[in-house]
Formats: structure tokens, sequence, C-alpha cells
């Protein structure tokens, strides 16, 4: 099984705006565990795309969280690093 993460927050017009997705494995093994997970968000192709989705304020996301979770598909698009989120699971 993964957690599959998305995080929205303002833009500087204060709409709600993806700032990365991620995705992690939840181990399976008793204990406490920490991850790190390397989030990234998908960017415009073309500079007109980019200023476009700046203008409107609408920029690139994904529909289906299962795009996040698979490797399939994702080698076509576009992204960027955006930091990093640890989470941390207590498996009993």
């Amino acid at each position: 099984p993964q957690i599959v993460i998305s995080v929205y927050g303002p833009d500087f017009f204060g709409n709600d705006v993806v700032r990365g997705y991620g995705a992690v494995h939840v181990p399976f093994t008793p204990g406490r565990h920490t991850r790190t997970i390397a989030m990234f968000v998908p960017e415009s192709t073309s500079r007109l795309q980019k200023f476009t989705s700046w203008f409107t304020g609408r920029r690139p996301e994904f529909t289906d969280p299962r795009v996040v979770a698979q490797g399939e598909g994702r080698e076509v698009t576009r992204v960027r690093s955006q930091g990093f989120v640890t989470i941390s699971f207590n498996v009993v």
C-alpha cells in the first residue's frame, strides 16, 4: 500500500493552487518509521502555456491521484522538484 499526498496553498492572487505531489510506500514492520517524501509539481511545456496559466491562475494539475502512485504515464509529463514532506508511521 501507498500514501499519496497532494499539498495545496494560496498563490499571489489568493487562489488555491497545487504546491506538490508525492507518494510513499507504507512500511509493514512494527515500530516507528519516518519517511521523507520528495514533492513535485507538473509544469507547462511552452512559454505560452506558462503565461496563460499564470494569467488565469489555473496551473497544471493531475486529475487522477493514481498518476502519482503509479509510474505509468509519468515519463511524458514535465515536472519540477518542489521540496520535501516528512511523515512518520506508528505500525502495530
